[in-house]
């Protein structure tokens, strides 16, 4: 799918360069002055270079703590109409007024959970010949990763990766998939399964809201057996300058939505509200969800796809990992016909998720411009 086959110049492993015992960073990974977190306003008393180990035993509740919605599955799938009414109304609102939320009572294992991200950062502690075993190229991203986008000389994010395809089932390749711990693999496997499953569901929900029916959203994603599904998983080792760096890009996500399983203890995930950059509050064996820009193009901007970027921080890593719930590539994307108006007309032109990611892959991550250069595209045509 990409001209490109290499990386345009040799990768450096962050968690290798977090590891040596430099007291700064190289200049990579040096923000402009404008994008570093110490420069932006959070919501949160505490400034983003500060770590956040110290707040983890705070006796306020997590739901207190949570800056984002939280959504009780239990509620949008009850069968007493009033408490399903206004689950759904709560999911609305979360998708229009936030494009972010928790979701609990979301029937995946907590126990699974926790033994995917363990396993996962023991991957990410083995030695580094091991790691490199599963070093990636820009061709799939597929594998072990320390970058995005293949423009020389771009400026980096303080963070390492591994990325894998889970769906359709055609494109695992399980060979790709880590052999150490020797349970990973399995593990891999079961949790792909529920938290493919949570996503069909979650997409139900937002095609009723949406006042389409039940399974449009699914439908448009190629159905049940042939939507597409990627891990990334992602570690943000500590760091000594973490003012002047970030360990993700703000962006918006790419596909269709994300199911992030965030780091139990460490915040870092930071959700754009307005002007204001609000770090999110872990909640216990909860999932985030964010909306991503095929819904965004499917919904005809009803629900928006947000930006969000990650912090990090000088005394612990963190992991996550986030499954991102996409079409088949080879649809074609556009806005539903029922949510089309002569008041409100298609904003995006038809396109398939894999023309459009290309853009993500070429360029790396860069705020919402991909998004709304199809806009304005449309506009143009219109």
């Amino acid at each position: 799918m990409l001209s490109c086959q290499a990386w345009p110049e040799p990768v450096v492993r962050v968690q290798a360069l977090a590891e040596s015992g430099l007291s700064s960073i190289p200049s990579r990974y040096i923000k402009p002055l404008s994008q570093r977190p110490s420069n932006t306003f959070s919501s949160t008393p505490h400034q983003p270079s500060q770590t956040h180990h110290e707040h983890l035993h705070d006796h306020i509740s997590a739901h207190q703590h949570a800056n984002i919605p939280v959504i009780d599955l239990e509620q949008l799938f009850s069968k007493n109409e009033s408490v399903r009414k206004e689950g759904l109304k709560k999911m609305a609102e979360a998708c229009s007024e936030w494009g972010f939320f928790h979701v609990v009572n979301h029937g995946v294992s907590h126990e699974l959970m926790k033994s995917a991200r363990e396993l996962w950062r023991e991957f990410f502690n083995q030695p580094l010949e091991v790691k490199e075993e599963y070093a990636n190229s820009p061709t799939t991203y597929e594998g072990y990763g320390s970058r995005l986008g293949v423009q020389k000389g771009a400026t980096l994010d303080w963070s390492d990766y591994f990325f894998l395809h889970y769906m359709p089932p055609s494109v695992r390749n399980q060979a790709k998939w880590p052999a150490f711990p020797t349970s990973l693999r399995k593990v891999i496997a079961e949790y792909g399964e529920g938290v493919v499953k949570l996503g069909g569901r979650i997409l139900h929900t937002i095609s009723v809201n949406l006042g389409l029916k039940e399974d449009f959203l699914l439908n448009a994603f190629g159905g049940e057996s042939e939507v597409g599904a990627c891990l990334r998983v992602n570690f943000y080792p500590k760091c000594p300058q973490p003012d002047l760096t970030l360990g993700l890009s703000p962006h918006s996500d790419p596909g269709g939505m994300t199911i992030l399983l965030p780091d139990d203890f460490v915040s870092g995930l930071q959700v754009r509200k307005g002007d204001e950059w609000i770090t999110v509050k872990p909640v216990p064996n909860a999932f985030i969800i964010n909306i991503g820009d095929q819904i965004q193009v499917l919904s005809n901007a009803t629900y928006k796809s947000v930006e969000h970027r990650v912090i990090v921080n000088s005394n612990q890593d963190r992991v996550s990992l986030a499954m991102f719930y996409n079409p088949r590539s080879d649809l074609l994307i556009q806005p539903a016909k029922e949510l089309v108006t002569k008041e409100r007309p298609a904003l995006y032109s038809p396109m398939t998720y894999d023309e459009y990611r290309l853009f993500i892959r070429l360029n790396g991550t860069c705020g919402k411009a991909q998004v709304e250069s199809l806009t304005s595209k449309s506009s143009l045509q219109g």
